[in-house]
């Protein structure tokens, strides 16, 4: 039988270092746009966020009188303070009366016939929250590049902002053939929710490749399967005939076959059809291409635990390998295929450079979290 030169071969695998500097130098971040504070959550901004000197004036931070705290000063339980008759109740957030520089609490106050006396004394600005001190222009709530978690909506819209520029790059997670396996359908539901929680907004039509690469509306292509060598493989000579492929196979694992490309100025990102490789993928290349297009940075916060045990890496590989974290240490469960017993099982994930053959026992990890 006469070899099939048609099939989809890997002649070397390309560094992860390389495929980021080249994610780095050719994609471009995706016009800003204005939306209402509501829909803004999870989007990275565009534009630092400033608000106007808040509060104008100063406030009340409790419910009480406002008073001048230096005529209290001698003020007590046995020696008794009476207010001015103009003195007032005041609650909180309404503005301090003139002359006032303190809220003096209500349990700090009796009342005898028509006179309020004061039988506590107060600090100088206490129960007040001064002009300003909520906010001022000079200093912004959040900076462009920063993504809006829910405390910053809350934050912005007491300060009564109520649109915000961001940039929210759209991107269709696509499988590589119209007959998808369970496997590839359940990592696309999987990187279509990861998609939102690094910025992006996934494409909401449930495209095949071909059918992507022809419609012009997202900012990048995610497609799923079809990047080995398989008979039914042919993600990448489809990418090929609309498009350029840039890298095919790239020095990860899980995830070797993965490829990368371009049509026009618009990124594909091809990912084997396997949930372990998909997701390492992502990890590794995906999330990066969603903050560039954004404008914005991975926001990892990892958490450093030692070793359990022992674990070796191929030396040229970058190794994605989840762990459980237990006792104040992080335990390896496996490398190069993962299971979904073991990823099912995990905390977490850490990473194996490719300059590494990998980490002795009691070496501190970054152990971050899954999508």
């Amino acid at each position: 039988m006469s070899e099939d030169f048609s099939t989809q071969r890997i002649t070397r695998l390309t560094p992860l270092a390389t495929v980021l500097a080249f994610i780095e130098a050719r994609v471009r971040a995706v016009e800003p746009q204005k939306l209402d504070l509501a829909q803004a959550l999870g989007c990275t901004l565009a534009e630092d966020v400033v608000a106007r000197q808040l509060p104008s004036h100063p406030i009340a931070l409790r419910d009480g009188y406002g008073v001048e705290a230096a005529a209290l000063t001698d003020a007590g339980p046995y020696m008794p303070v009476l207010l001015p008759s103009v003195a007032r109740r005041i609650d909180v957030g309404e503005v301090l009366p003139s002359g006032c520089d303190a809220v003096l609490p209500v349990d700090a106050v009796v009342l005898r016939g028509g006179r309020i006396e004061a039988v506590a004394a107060v600090a100088p600005g206490e129960g007040v929250l001064a002009a300003g001190d909520d906010a001022t222009p000079r200093m912004a709530l959040r900076h462009a590049g920063e993504r809006l978690r829910a405390i910053d909506i809350a934050v912005l819209a007491a300060a009564g902002i109520e649109a915000v520029t961001v940039r929210a790059p759209r991107v269709g997670v696509v499988t590589g053939s119209p007959a998808s396996p369970r496997i590839v359908e359940a990592a696309r539901e999987m990187l279509r929710r990861a998609v939102v929680e690094a910025g992006g907004t996934p494409f909401g039509k449930a495209l095949i490749l071909v059918a992507s690469l022809d419609y012009e509306q997202p900012d990048l292509i995610i497609a799923i399967g079809g990047t080995g060598s398989g008979r039914r493989d042919d993600s990448v000579r489809t990418l090929a005939q609309y498009g350029a492929v840039e890298v095919h196979g790239i020095a990860v694992s899980p995830g070797e076959t993965a490829a990368l490309g371009f049509v026009g100025t618009r990124p594909v990102l091809l990912i084997p059809g396997r949930l372990d490789a998909a997701l390492a993928v992502w990890l590794l290349i995906g999330r990066h291409l969603v903050a560039k297009l954004a404008g914005g940075t991975i926001g990892d916060r990892p958490v450093m635990m030692p070793l359990k045990r022992k674990i070796t890496s191929a030396i040229g590989l970058t190794e994605v390998m989840p762990v459980i974290c237990a006792g104040g240490m992080a335990e390896p469960l496996g490398s190069g295929y993962l299971s979904f017993e073991s990823l099912a099982r995990s905390d977490g994930w850490i990473v194996v450079p490719a300059d590494s053959e990998g980490f002795a026992a009691g070496t501190p990890v970054a152990v971050r979290a899954w999508p």
